[in-house]
């Protein structure tokens, strides 16, 4: 288990808070902020997964709730028809992203926009976004982080060009937020909408070739 980088602002920030609260008010004032100091710990979590290779299967990009799966023509990066499954995480989620496949970042995009809460449908249109597309010699998929109500910050370690493995880390939504991953037509989807996905863990797609 490690902490994502990116929350060890909030940590000492929570840290220094509760450190000056609990001197100037006594402990019983510091324990709501000490409280935050855990909160962030747990939020910013990043737990070691390492997912078993394979070229004809895609691992969930995130930790969540499906919250549905759909068929559409995808003009952003496929230019073909698609499915979709779309994937809540709320605060309690682990918030790290993982590449479902291996292969290279062939489009990047990242749109502003507004914070309508992320299960809500016209979140994938009206939110602040990023979403990167991977290609390799089976497929190319998009995955796209949008922000939600909570969210604030969508983060990214990657950028065009770039070799992920299939399971790697490439960012995160700094709070409740929602993933979506787009995959041709002709991928098997082996989830359904309310099921719990574990990014890099469970199988949420396969190649049936």
């Amino acid at each position: 288990m490690r902490i994502v980088k990116d929350g060890y602002p909030f940590i000492l920030g929570a840290a220094a808070v509760t450190v000056l609260v609990g001197y100037f008010f006594g402990l019983i004032a510091a324990v709501p902020f000490f409280l935050l100091i855990l909160f962030f710990t747990y939020f910013f979590r990043n737990p070691d997964r390492t997912p078993v290779e394979d070229e004809n299967i895609l691992y969930s990009p995130a930790d969540g709730t499906v919250m549905g799966v759909e068929e559409f023509f995808d003009e952003e990066y496929l230019n073909a028809e698609a499915k979709k499954v779309i994937i809540f995480l709320s605060v309690f989620n682990v918030h790290v992203n993982r590449s479902p496949v291996a292969g290279e970042i062939k489009y990047q995009r990242y749109t502003c926009g507004e914070f309508v809460p992320a299960y809500k449908k016209s979140a994938s249109f009206e939110n602040e976004r990023h979403a990167i597309g991977i290609q390799n010699n089976k497929m190319k998929v998009l995955v796209i982080q949008i922000a939600g109500l909570l969210a604030r910050r969508i983060v990214s370690w990657v950028s065009l060009g770039k070799e992920l493995e299939q399971g790697e880390c490439y960012g995160m939504i700094k709070f409740a937020s929602c993933t979506e991953l787009v995959v041709p037509k002709d991928v098997e989807i082996l989830c359904k909408k309310g099921d719990k996905v574990v990014g890099g863990v469970t199988v949420l797609g396969r190649i049936n070739s």
